[in-house]
């Protein structure tokens, strides 16, 4: 563990809240849940399997044209082929966003041609649209349907296509440093955007971690402090759960060259109101 370049606690914790993004689904709510961030707030927009990626496009598009800075999600499963693809980048270009978010996409079957966020990667860098950056996604506690081998593959495969890595929901901060180091040691030294959840109800937030196959972490905030204390916590937080821990636990690596820490995605799972305001509050302490 590399220590030498240590932020201090506080002003870690300062830097991690004010490097952010917020991801947003493309739901009915989503012109709602936008007004409640910050003027110019970069903003990630995911790909719905219910509304495709047209909805995305669609939403990006307008955003970006509102001032937000935008980050779409442009998942290999629902692109039919190199000439979508082709059509989305120009559409994305053409309303000046420069970031995109490249994920292989939870749908079981393919629409087209690409299986994986490499097929979709490498189909990029083989057309005519350059993007000034290009994330893609890490597992600190795994995958539920891919081996770890398997995932350490893909990750060495895409990284040469990516400036940046956005990990998956993650509940504790060890894990994710633990991880880190890691894909460190595997010689992959892309900067690494946290993703961290949003503030909401504990029973919401079990339920949206379990359908993400982030089983770990939902034993790790059941047993922070062993079940008494999760009940306390529950009780003290009129259940609702905020990630001060998880923000804490992170905020000594900040600024630490190993790490490489880039900033926080917050899942917001489209309750934007209560994680603004206690992110505010948070930089106001």
């Amino acid at each position: 563990m590399s220590v030498g370049t240590q932020r201090g606690q506080s002003d870690g914790v300062r830097e991690l809240l004010t490097s952010v993004r917020f991801e947003l689904m493309p739901f009915e709510s989503f012109e709602e849940e936008l007004s409640y961030l910050p003027e110019g707030a970069s903003v990630a927009i995911t790909t719905s399997p219910q509304l495709g990626i047209e909805r995305t496009v669609e939403k990006c598009v307008a955003a970006a044209e509102a001032g937000y800075e935008v980050i779409p999600h442009l998942a290999a499963r629902y692109i039919e082929d190199s000439e979508e693809l082709d059509e989305i980048c120009g559409e994305l270009r053409d309303a000046d966003i420069t970031d995109i978010f490249v994920p292989g996409g939870d749908k079981e079957e393919p629409v087209g041609e690409f299986e994986s966020a490499y097929d979709l990667l490498v189909a990029l860098d083989d057309l005519d649209h350059e993007f000034e950056e290009v994330g893609i996604t890490g597992y600190p506690e795994g995958h539920a349907f891919i081996s770890d081998e398997e995932l350490a593959e893909a990750m060495e495969k895409k990284a040469p296509y990516a400036t940046y890595i956005v990990t998956q929901l993650c509940y504790n901060p060890d894990t994710i440093i633990e991880w880190i180091e890691e894909i460190r040691d595997r010689g992959i030294e892309l900067p690494v955007e946290v993703g961290i959840p949003g503030v909401m109800k504990y029973e919401k937030l079990l339920g949206i971690s379990r359908k993400v196959g982030v089983g770990d972490s939902v034993k790790f905030l059941r047993k922070t402090t062993g079940i008494v204390g999760f009940i306390k916590q529950f009780i003290g937080s009129r259940g609702r759960y905020k990630p001060d821990d998880l923000i804490e636990g992170l905020a000594p690596y900040v600024g630490d060259d190993t790490y490489k820490l880039q900033g926080l995605h917050l899942y917001t799972f489209n309750q934007t109101p209560d994680l603004e305001e206690w992110r505010q509050g948070k930089l106001a302490e």
